[in-house]
């Protein structure tokens, strides 16, 4: 199969599902709302709508909304374009599909941020009910300024710091906290492939970086 083909299949895969899994939490889940996944308790569904980053990191109110949709639409220009380049030179799918891992992990972030505010009606924040889907009265907010879905939350243990912990010391603390979505974990994977499978594209980016400098440093004086 060619690569371009396996990039395409992988990127279209991934916004399916992570589409498709939204759609379903945000159409039949009020906010806060979450069930066991496997009735196992360590590992749930629980919903929950962020402004910011992944895993629910914010950045600001209007403006840093604003700004990081931006930012995201660049930065998902740039891998899109990088990965064109990978492609053509033909680079290892382990590379390539880490890449498109990270590409469609970013897209589908990105369609919340810039669709769902136009497409749904906002989501009580006390069980008070689900959205709608592309209600009468229009959406809860504009063009770049909706909220990216959560879904997914392992809190895997608790307990409390012990007494000689600096700042927390005797503070509860709960591993896993973090609630993120099927976005987050392909941007993740696609990042943790990279740095532990595949160390050559490190070494081949410095590589082309020393030839760069070499021919600066061998090329000609000016008259």
């Amino acid at each position: 199969m060619k690569r371009s083909t396996v990039v395409i299949l992988i990127i279209f895969l991934v916004l399916l599902i992570d589409q498709a899994l939204k759609f379903w939490i945000k159409t039949n889940l009020h906010y806060g709302q979450e069930f066991f996944i496997l009735e196992q308790e360590w590992a749930r569904i629980h919903f929950v709508e962020n402004n910011g980053m992944a895993f629910g990191i914010s950045l600001g109110e209007e403006w840093g909304k604003l700004l990081l949709s931006l930012f995201r639409i660049v930065a998902v220009s740039f891998l899109g374009y990088y990965l064109s380049v990978l492609i053509k030179e033909k680079a290892s799918f382990g590379l390539l599909i880490s890449f498109a891992l990270i590409l469609a992990g970013a897209l589908g972030n990105i369609i919340d941020s810039a669709f769902y505010g136009m497409i749904f009606s906002e989501t009580p924040y006390h069980g008070g009910g689900i959205a709608e889907f592309l209600p009468e009265e229009g959406g809860y907010g504009k063009f770049l300024y909706g909220k990216v879905v959560d879904m997914f939350y392992f809190p895997l243990f608790e307990g409390y710091y012990p007494d000689w912990f600096p700042l927390w010391a005797g503070q509860k603390f709960l591993f896993f906290k973090p609630v993120f979505n099927v976005a987050d974990s392909a941007i993740t994977l696609g990042v943790i492939n990279i740095i532990l499978f595949q160390r050559s594209f490190f070494s081949s980016t410095e590589g082309k970086k020393g030839d760069i400098i070499d021919q600066i440093e061998n090329a000609p004086d000016p008259i």
